[in-house]
């Protein structure tokens, strides 16, 4: 993902990689040859790179457990930081880091590369059709043969997945989480170590419910990484099959056992994707004080997700998402 970053930095047209931190002495370098990139100067030490301070914001893309360390070191130098997902290793480090933001007066934002997808754009426009929502349903379905660290990795689909799906979630409704009830398992099959599978229902704002059905060891006949959504509202429901696909079906006549109700087709909107999109709404932000998707208060509420699924998991009973 450094690597990606990089890339997606030094061809952007607005900013330009100019101090790479690794802690393997001569790493980020031996990456700035091998991309061919000019004039990048590398680091072992994040401190010194700070105390040089010849850049306007700092890109962490270290593991998890290392975010909440850096992030808070870049915000206290004076530096806006644009990180990785998910935003800490725990909610308290989360907070942590959130406080840090607040006392720097410096933006912190996390990329959740997901929400730049012109698909999912066009289905939360889309849902505007079908009126109030009470239910949203995301099922993911995949065999993923990693190998390494996830074969053996601790919840590993809610830890390492099922963020991105919460996260859409989110900005498909606008909805904050209330409470959630989760069941993670591991089917005989699994080649995974832990919890490869896992059923959540959370409960949202204004009523609505959210259940995400998802696992890491289903072969055949898989859904997109995107998820297959189903949205159902008071005026009709609104698919996205995680694809191209994106319908909405509205009641134009009822009355009888079953409404009379009119199909729609909606095309993707064309925008910037992925990290890409992460990188230029940071950018936007920077200079238009705007506040970005992915906002360190409100991304916060996808990570308080996460954590409570997996605390309801081991718990077996429904849990509170805590707040800020």
């Amino acid at each position: 993902m450094g690597r990606a970053w990089a890339r997606n930095i030094s061809t952007s047209g607005r900013a330009e990689l100019v101090r790479w931190v690794d802690i393997r002495p001569g790493a980020a370098n031996a990456a700035a040859a091998e991309l061919e990139l000019q004039g990048v100067t590398g680091h072992d030490s994040l401190t010194e790179a700070l105390s040089i301070g010849d850049f306007d914001f700092v890109v962490d893309v270290t593991i998890p457990e290392a975010h909440c360390e850096v992030t808070c070191e870049a915000l206290a130098a004076g530096f806006p930081v644009l990180g990785e997902k998910p935003m800490a290793a725990s909610l308290e480090e989360a907070r942590k880091m959130i406080a840090a933001s607040e006392a720097a007066g410096k933006l912190y934002m996390v990329s959740q590369s997901r929400r730049y997808d012109g698909r999912l754009t066009s289905y939360r426009q889309a849902l505007s059709e079908i009126g109030q929502i009470g239910i949203l349903n995301a099922d993911f379905y995949i065999g993923a043969h990693f190998g390494g660290f996830r074969d053996e990795m601790e919840h590993v689909l809610l830890l390492d997945m099922a963020i991105h799906s919460f996260d859409q979630a989110r900005a498909i409704t606008g909805k904050k989480p209330i409470s959630v009830f989760a069941d993670e398992f591991n089917p005989s099959w699994s080649w995974y170590k832990h919890g490869a599978s896992a059923n959540c229902l959370f409960e949202m704002e204004d009523g609505l419910r959210f259940s995400y059905r998802g696992s890491w060891c289903a072969e055949g006949l898989m859904t997109s990484w995107e998820c297959d959504w189903r949205a159902v509202g008071e005026k009709g429901t609104a698919v996205w099959n995680g694809h191209d696909q994106i319908q909405t079906a509205t009641v134009v006549s009822s009355g009888g056992f079953h409404s009379e109700t009119t199909v729609h087709d909606h095309a993707k909107h064309a925008i910037r994707s992925g990290i890409e999109g992460s990188l230029h709404d940071f950018l936007d932000a920077l200079e238009t004080g705007s506040t970005p998707q992915g906002e360190c208060h409100d991304n916060y509420w996808s990570l308080a997700m996460v954590f409570s699924a997996i605390e309801s998991a081991k718990q077996g009973r429904r849990v509170q998402i805590e707040g800020l």
